[in-house]
């Protein structure tokens, strides 16, 4: 009876914790402004958050498998709903520096179309993170936000086809 009523008492925490998404304003290497959550567009968004050096690598392990999900739409369900996908880089402390050089990179060597898809966020880090419940910034954070700006799912850590489909499934 115990461990039943301390499930119950921490579902509303939980639900909790998955409000709106915070307001984010950033830019991508091509110079556009991107607001999310955008819920004009009526469409879902995916969205990776990730601080810190430790983090790209498991970024980088989930950006073309995800990638191909929602963009590409490789997937047995994927022709069904629409969303877009972006990837937030958050730049703290002594990684601020890395902000312009990271984005003239990203311009030079990387395609057109996951360009726009990465967004450089340069407003106040601890706030943002604090916002979305981010406690470890060695890893990466990703975050199924339906058309109202509602976090409906979100996952963190190394890449797993699971977690992926996890993402999905509140879109299905």
């Amino acid at each position: 009876m115990r461990v039943l009523f301390s499930t119950f008492a921490i579902i509303p925490v939980l639900l909790f914790a998955q409000g709106r998404f915070p307001d984010l304003a950033g830019e991508t290497a091509d110079g556009a402004e991107v607001h999310l959550p955008a819920p004009e567009n009526g469409a879902w968004t995916i969205v990776a958050v990730a601080c810190g050096k430790k983090a790209q690598p498991l970024v980088e392990e989930w950006f073309a498998p995800a990638y191909n999900r929602f963009v590409v739409k490789n997937g047995l369900f994927a022709t069904s709903y629409d969303a877009e996908l972006y990837l937030v880089p958050v730049f703290t402390g002594a990684d601020k520096a890395a902000y312009g050089p990271s984005m003239n990179a990203l311009r030079k060597n990387v395609d057109a179309d996951i360009v726009r898809r990465v967004l450089f966020f340069n407003g106040d880090a601890d706030a943002l993170l604090h916002a979305l419940g981010i406690t470890d910034r060695n890893i990466p954070y990703f975050f199924t936000v339906d058309p109202a700006g509602k976090i409906v799912h979100r996952e963190s850590g190394k890449f797993e086809v699971d977690k992926l489909d996890a993402l999905e499934e509140p879109m299905l």
